[in-house]
């Protein structure tokens, strides 16, 4: 068996609230609406992976997702711009990844990464 893609759902009372911060900060494609449920997507063939932990690294609470990009400061950059208040980092972590901690509309916290 193959698995094809793992999918995250995040319970929100407005889906439309997500465009800005998934769409926008992060440029990923509404590609599926229903109204009541919204697929976002990348262009790229991204790995699927499930991460399990205790903690989210070096004591920080451990993210309800993470993202991994290619350019970390554009990624901080857009987030400042919409201010969005960034909860951890930026910070070069030991075990190899640069990142920050943000909120996204619904209270999700967020991991955003780039590998160093």
């Amino acid at each position: 068996m193959l698995v094809k893609r793992i999918v995250a759902n995040i319970a929100c009372e407005q889906a439309d609230a997500a465009d800005a911060f998934y769409g926008d900060i992060f440029g990923l494609q509404l590609v599926m609406d229903h109204g009541w449920f919204r697929t976002f997507a990348s262009e790229s063939r991204a790995a699927a992976q499930v991460g399990i932990a205790t903690e989210g690294g070096n004591g920080t609470p451990v993210p309800n997702l993470s993202i991994e990009v290619d350019d970390l400061d554009e990624a901080l950059d857009r987030c400042r711009s919409a201010q969005i208040p960034i909860e951890y980092g930026p910070a070069v972590e030991d075990w190899g990844v640069r990142r920050f901690f943000v909120r996204d509309p619904f209270g999700k916290l967020v991991n955003v990464l780039e590998h160093a």
